[in-house]
């Protein structure tokens, strides 16, 4: 029997993770969306409910896809504040996304279409990849990080929780970026980067406004 599946909030990750549901376990209800304009049927077919709909059903899944660069750092509380247990929540794979089988993913973690994870890639909980990107062997990315598309992360590299990596970024082998960063879209890191620090450019320098 499929379990049914929901998707928190209604966004652009929202949207991206529909490609990604696995259809042969999950029947997919709706979106779920705090914001009373967002709530009802939409012409693309399917419903937002606010969050009582979580109250019709016992058991249930649900993939939780906040974030923007300007809400990344907050992830964590928008997502608890549905107060759910851990158990609810399940991890969508895009069925193009190739996935080695010594790569370690978490829970409520969506990889979208054409994502590569090689050996040894671990992935905490709450992590959205979008398109494209490429995590080499023996990286790590923290919980609750945004990875945008078209990125690439090299071998041996440390990404922080609570982060915000840029499409079109790359970032060498062998460093680490900290905690609660935010790596500006297109931005070449080639040393080390600080928790709390911002980046842009080629290479990375310190964002000052």
């Amino acid at each position: 029997m499929k379990q049914p599946l929901f998707i928190f909030p209604f966004n652009g990750n929202g949207l991206e993770a529909l490609d990604c549901i696995d259809s042969s376990r999950f029947q997919f209800i709706g979106f779920i969306d705090d914001t009373p304009e967002k709530q009802g049927m939409h012409d693309m077919g399917f419903t937002v409910f606010s969050r009582d709909i979580l109250k019709e059903y016992f058991d249930f899944r649900i993939i939780a896809v906040p974030g923007s660069p300007s809400s990344f750092m907050v992830r964590d509380q928008i997502i608890n504040s549905l107060q759910l247990d851990d158990h609810y929540f399940t991890t969508l794979i895009h069925p193009k996304a190739s996935i080695s089988p010594l790569a370690k993913i978490g829970n409520n973690v969506l990889i979208m279409s054409g994502v590569v994870l090689t050996a040894n890639v671990i992935i905490e909980d709450h992590v959205c990849i979008l398109p494209n990107t490429v995590v080499h062997h023996d990286s790590a990315i923290g919980k609750y990080t945004l990875i945008g598309s078209n990125c690439t992360v090299a071998g041996y590299t440390k990404i922080g929780s609570y982060c915000y990596i840029g499409s079109g970024s790359s970032i060498i082998n062998n460093i680490t970026v900290g905690s609660n960063c935010l790596i500006g879209m297109g931005t070449n890191v080639i040393k080390d980067v600080a928790h709390h620090s911002k980046v842009v450019g080629n290479p990375a320098r310190a964002l000052t406004s």
